[in-house]
């Protein structure tokens, strides 16, 4: 399969109309403007490095695209549009708030060959939308995303985890309701805590508090489980270097990790091994043989091999060998025991 890349545009708050508790642009996307004008040169500047065997997208990321000016969006999207036409990327996807999606709006981004919609949708909880100061409801995020199907757009559901109000039960329930919404992938987004947001404030005051890393793996990793039970993928955890992540001056606290979508799958496929052999006594011996998809061996094996370590010292095995197979996908693992001594 070609590997698919972005080529991102960001748009910091540009066509939002409301500022969340934990949004700050500037330091989310890392700019404090945006010039429609530098637009062509940011996309020809990553067409130049990127080979010719992969899938490209143009990506208008960061503020709510279909909420911008007009002229501004139509603008952008003849821009990208050029490119595709030329076949030097093959679709153009852009994120946006769910009320700011309707049928006037899908209509244009149809007539440009938009390929995929991704919505913020952050939580499926009326009582989370409102602390987090979203100014959307549950039903508009029901509306849009019927409507971003409706017009056979790929349709991403971004959410986070630790908001405000927010529990682990309300985040599986929203993953649950992603899937059912028909999404064809998703985001997954633990909560950070970026200063000059209102978010920090509550935490300073005693109202909030940032996710712990521990906390924050447990609870994405549950949200992963409900996504790999539907087959929905998930394309990302996290923010990303682009977006500021790494700069510890413009955090406060929270899951201000860049690791946090390895460790949480790890915890996952950790999960799934021991529920298997503690139901499956007959897997024992000296060596165990994993069998995982197809670049998930790091993963299963868990950061600093620590799940390969705990393994061992639960079930005592003296060794523990991972194999990449490509008929496996999502989180499944095979387990077989035999003296793997004489493959080597």
């Amino acid at each position: 399969m070609k590997k698919h890349i972005n080529i991102p545009i960001f748009i910091p708050h540009l066509g939002c109309p409301n500022n969340c508790v934990f949004c700050n642009q500037r330091s989310i996307s890392g700019r404090m403007s945006f010039d429609p004008a530098d637009a062509e040169r940011q996309i020809d500047e990553v067409l130049a490095t990127l080979p010719e065997d992969t899938e490209r997208e143009i990506a208008f990321f960061g503020g709510s695209f279909t909420g911008i000016d007009r002229e501004l969006m139509l603008y952008l999207l003849g821009i990208a549009k050029r490119y595709v036409d030329e076949g030097k990327a093959g679709g153009i996807r852009l994120s946006t708030r769910p009320d700011y999606i309707d049928e006037e709006r899908l209509d244009i981004l149809a007539e440009y060959g938009v390929t995929a919609v991704e919505l913020g949708l952050q939580s499926m909880d009326a009582e989370v939308l409102a602390a987090s100061k979203r100014g959307h409801t549950v039903l508009d995020a029901e509306r849009a995303c019927s409507l971003i199907k409706q017009y056979g757009f790929e349709l991403i559901g971004q959410m986070m985890i630790g908001l405000p109000a927010s529990t682990p039960e309300k985040e599986t329930l929203t993953a649950e309701k992603i899937c059912a919404m028909g999404a064809d992938g998703a985001r997954v987004y633990p909560t950070v805590v970026f200063y000059e947001t209102e978010l920090c404030q509550m935490a300073e005051r005693g109202e909030y508090t940032p996710l712990a890393e521990e906390d924050a793996v447990e609870r994405t990793k549950n949200v992963l489980a409900v996504f790999d039970a539907h087959g929905v993928p998930c394309i990302r955890v996290g923010l990303c270097a682009s977006e500021n992540l790494s700069d510890e001056g413009e955090v406060y606290g929270g899951a201000n990790q860049s690791a946090i979508g390895e460790l949480a799958m790890g915890e996952l496929y950790l999960e799934r091994i021991c529920d298997i052999l503690d139901k499956r006594p007959d897997i024992r011996g000296n060596c165990l043989t994993i069998y995982a998809p197809v670049g998930a061996v790091s993963k299963v094996a868990g950061q600093n091999k620590r799940n390969k370590i705990k393994i061992c010292k639960k079930y005592g095995f003296n060794k523990i060998k991972i194999l990449e197979k490509r008929e496996i996908i999502g989180y499944n693992i095979i387990l077989d025991c035999k003296d793997i001594s004489a493959e080597k």
